[in-house]
């Protein structure tokens, strides 16, 4: 079992995910590989095996109005074969979360478009670094303007509109309010898409009554035999909240909290039957120490898992 944390890196100052400058001050791919290549290196002190990059990565390779951002795979061949070898020594599982923004069930056909152009892009820049079919691209159903039948059936008519280079790399999650497990099972069923398993979306929309265990082995199940799945794990916040006129409230359940609470996670773990082996892709919102806390914890309160799983 590998465990994995999304972006930005907590617990080293300085050390960033990506070229975030604006258009106007030309930021480019070369920058954030140069980054990375940095990341990687704390990844290896931190025996940390997977990580999410950034979705802008290469900063606006697929804008509509900024070609000249367009070719900056290509004009960055040498550092992403780099970058790669680094990846691929070090054993380090890396995939990509589409933005909010990526809905491929949209009315809007222009943002449609636009959708599936930032999903090739994403995977131009896995195929480019040399990955193996488990660095995935992770979206979400998306829309559900209209009802929940349309917005699956519209899904399934977009993702199957995609290149099929550009269709093997995504993964879909269910999400915490609209589409549950249940739905993203019949999309599978209709196009072979691979399912990632979200631990707190399942507690908070399980419109199909699935129990946690069969959710999960559903969900693994859609994975090809040779490829680790990889699941999703966070805690609900529960500090209280201030709003503006600074007066309290409990935290929305949806809310990531900074570290994990090691308990639930461990029953969750001990609950299950025997299933695929899979990864956990940690988010919390410390992020990498997060991560660390968490294997710390995992050793202190449950040693025969840690040791089961290979995170001694």
């Amino acid at each position: 079992m590998r465990l994995g944390f999304p972006v930005t890196v907590v617990g080293r100052p300085g050390l960033r995910s990506h070229d975030s400058r604006r258009w106007q001050n030309h930021p480019h791919f070369s920058v954030s590989l140069a980054y990375l290549r940095d990341l990687f290196l704390y990844l290896e002190g931190q025996r940390i095996t997977m990580y999410r990059l950034s979705a802008d990565l290469a900063p606006y390779l697929t804008h509509p109005a900024l070609p000249e951002f367009h070719r900056q795979v290509e004009e960055c061949a040498t550092e992403l074969a780099a970058a790669g070898a680094q990846a691929q020594r070090q054993g380090l599982r890396l995939s990509f979360h589409a933005g909010a923004h990526v809905v491929l069930n949209t009315p809007d056909p222009l943002a449609a478009a636009r959708a599936a152009r930032e999903l090739e892009g994403l995977a131009r820049l896995l195929e480019a670094l040399g990955t193996g079919p488990e660095s995935v691209i992770v979206m979400h159903v998306g829309s559900c303007q209209r009802n929940r039948q349309v917005g699956l059936e519209e899904f399934c008519r977009g993702l199957e509109g995609l290149a099929p280079h550009v269709r093997e790399r995504v993964a879909l999650e269910h999400d915490d309010r609209q589409y549950g497990v249940g739905d993203c099972l019949w999309v599978h069923q209709r196009t072979g898409v691979r399912l990632v398993f979200d631990l707190l979306h399942h507690q908070l929309n399980n419109p199909s009554g699935l129990p946690l265990a069969d959710a999960l082995d559903a969900c693994l199940a859609t994975w090809p035999e040779g490829q680790t799945p990889k699941i999703h794990v966070s805690t609900p916040a529960t500090e209280m909240v201030r709003d503006r006129r600074s007066r309290p409230h409990p935290p929305r359940l949806n809310r990531h909290s900074h570290f994990l609470n090691p308990f639930p996670v461990i029953d969750f773990l001990r609950s299950l039957p025997p299933v695929h082996d899979f990864d956990i892709m940690i988010e919390a919102r410390a992020k990498d120490l997060a991560l660390l806390q968490f294997r710390q914890q995992l050793a202190a309160y449950a040693p025969d898992l840690a040791a089961a799983h290979g995170l001694v």
